[in-house]
């Protein structure tokens, strides 16, 4: 069968389940959204028909009160300082310098376990004792704010289960995944079962040790290493003064947030709570008093006939969201969920509500509810907590949604331009970086826009497992315009992750089959680390640099 007959094949046959397509539809809004038809369009230089414009609605008087309501965040003397340190840069040397400390010591690590595998059993104990004296020397060097320590926090001592490489250069520009991965019959056989099951990992899963069972199922609270203890005593001394340094709370979230702050660092980091902690519960009380009163309000209205298509695609999609995850589908989980976005959406007119939207919502979600519960998530029994508390979590998670959604917007107006330029500048970096399967993808005639629309709808968070998520956003609230900017590197670096595999594949179906379903259900915080310290050295070698990769 010919490659126009295969692609047409698959697209038939998985049109319900590829983001985008005639079956899919992404919003009460928006007219549906076929990628094949659209990057043919492009490819052939022409532009898409315009949508006919819709029948302009009747004026209400909820639209009266929304066109002159803002979501601009009440701005005081504090905040200004909040603004400011916002705009700042982390100290690009010092990050340089983790990111590359990070691989190379994942790499070193690899090679050790594969000399494990050979040396006698004295000789491993004696091997270990040098890795703990190794460790104790280099938790005397913190004079940087992303000290060594922490970098072995970012990649503890375990397997990347999916990869075996022996790289362990400094290149800024090519990925360490381009490195000769196992030998041919470990291929043959992680290739087999890639063709088995491509929703399973390679190998059965790894939990990494040091990274514990609290960051692998975003539950439970385990004995913490010394390392752990003291990365966390950092936060809470930098949390505990009357103004925390926004800065210096950027700095230490870039490597990850400890369960027990991470509530409190993602309200300051989001710019929810300011930096003064005198002011903070009077501003808790005023934005959660204010998000209750939007639903005393207007959350009736969800059944008129201008708000009525809204409702009932968000209504259709929650049952949706993290369906494996028995949290979600409670009943006033799902109720809470509903309310949040049906209000963000009426008050944002200018995108509404669209597909993908309501995943955004449960990584917050998740975090506050660890504000006051112990035990684990998954399973939490949301009824069992005191209705103030389910309050506050819920309007918490509405305004750091909101803060989160003002800065990627574009991505969710009509057509969707912020994603469509994103997808075009995820190839082009993907063409420098690894030209082997940029031209792999353009053989078998595989479209960005066909697999990336969903990662940059969804930031990475249908393709990644929640916990994994909630380890991401940690980088991304304190990383400058992480949602956006830095989320375009993450996912050149996630594609790039998985050379072999793509490589190895010889048609289109195969192909795409494989890029809709990436075995992470194994992943943890370690190849998280690792894709984020890729990601870094991708930004500092095509962010500013034209001549290499234009934005």
């Amino acid at each position: 069968m010919s490659s126009d007959g295969n692609k047409k094949q698959f697209w038939k046959r998985n049109a319900a389940k590829v983001p985008g397509s005639i079956q899919h539809v992404y919003g009460a809004q928006h007219p549906p959204f076929d990628p094949l038809l659209h990057a043919n369009l492009i490819k052939a230089g022409n532009k898409p028909p315009p949508a006919t414009p819709g029948k302009p609605k009747k004026a209400t008087t909820f639209q009266e009160f929304e066109s002159i309501t803002s979501d601009a965040w009440d701005v005081g003397d504090d905040d200004d300082e909040l603004l400011a340190m916002a705009a700042q840069n982390l100290n690009i040397e010092v990050v340089m310098e983790t990111a590359n400390k990070v691989i190379e010591n994942h790499s070193k690590q690899q090679e050790r376990q594969r000399q494990d595998e050979t040396t006698e059993p004295g000789q491993g104990e004696e091997d270990a004792q040098e890795e703990v004296a190794a460790e104790e020397l280099e938790e005397e060097e913190e004079d940087e704010y992303l000290r060594v320590e922490e970098v072995e926090a970012i990649s503890p001592d375990a397997s990347f289960a999916s990869q075996s490489s022996p790289y362990a250069d400094s290149r800024l520009v090519k990925s360490h995944s381009e490195a000769p991965i196992g030998s041919p019959r470990d291929a043959a056989g992680e290739r087999a079962g890639l063709h088995r099951q491509r929703s399973l990992p390679h190998r059965p899963p790894v939990i990494p040790l040091v990274a514990r069972m609290a960051d692998q199922n975003t539950s439970g609270t385990p004995a913490m290493t010394e390392r752990e203890a003291s990365r966390l005593d950092k936060f809470k001394q930098l949390l505990a003064g009357p103004n925390t340094d926004l800065e210096e709370l950027r700095k230490l979230s870039w490597s990850g947030i400890p369960r027990q702050v991470r509530p409190i660092a993602w309200k300051l980091l989001s710019g929810y709570l300011p930096a003064n902690a005198e002011r903070r519960e009077s501003v808790l009380q005023r934005k959660r008093q204010e998000y209750f009163g939007f639903i005393q309000q207007y959350y009736d209205s969800r059944n008129d006939e201008h708000h009525q298509d809204t409702y009932r695609q968000i209504h259709i999609d929650i049952p949706r969201t993290n369906p494996l995850i028995p949290l979600f589908q409670q009943a006033s989980v799902q109720e809470i969920f509903e309310r949040i976005l049906f209000i963000w959406a009426i008050r944002h007119p200018a995108s509404g509500y669209v597909q993908g939207i309501n995943d955004l919502v449960t990584p917050f979600f998740v975090v506050f509810v660890f504000e006051y519960i112990e035990e684990e998530v998954e399973n939490f029994d949301v009824s069992s907590l005191q209705e103030e508390a389910l309050r506050n979590i819920e309007a918490d998670s509405f305004w750091c949604m909101s803060k989160l959604l003002d800065g990627i917007q574009d991505n969710y107006t009509f057509a969707q331009p912020g994603i469509q330029r994103k997808v075009k500048a995820l190839e082009e970096l993907v063409s420098r970086i690894d030209e082997s399967v940029h031209r792999h993808m353009q053989q078998y005639e595989v479209e960005y826009l066909q697999f990336a629309f969903r990662w940059m709808n969804n930031l990475l968070m249908r393709e990644l497992p929640l916990r994994c998520t909630i380890r991401l956003w940690d980088t991304y609230q304190a990383e400058p315009e992480g949602f956006s900017h830095f989320h375009l590197y993450v996912c050149a670096a996630f594609l790039v992750r998985w050379r072999k595999e793509i490589l190895e594949e010889r048609d289109f179906q195969g192909l795409m089959i494989l890029l809709q379903n990436l075995p992470t259900m194994h992943w943890g915080n370690e190849e998280v680390s690792v894709l984020l310290a890729e990601a870094y050295r991708l930004k500092f070698a095509f962010a500013d640099a034209p001549n290499h990769y234009k934005r």
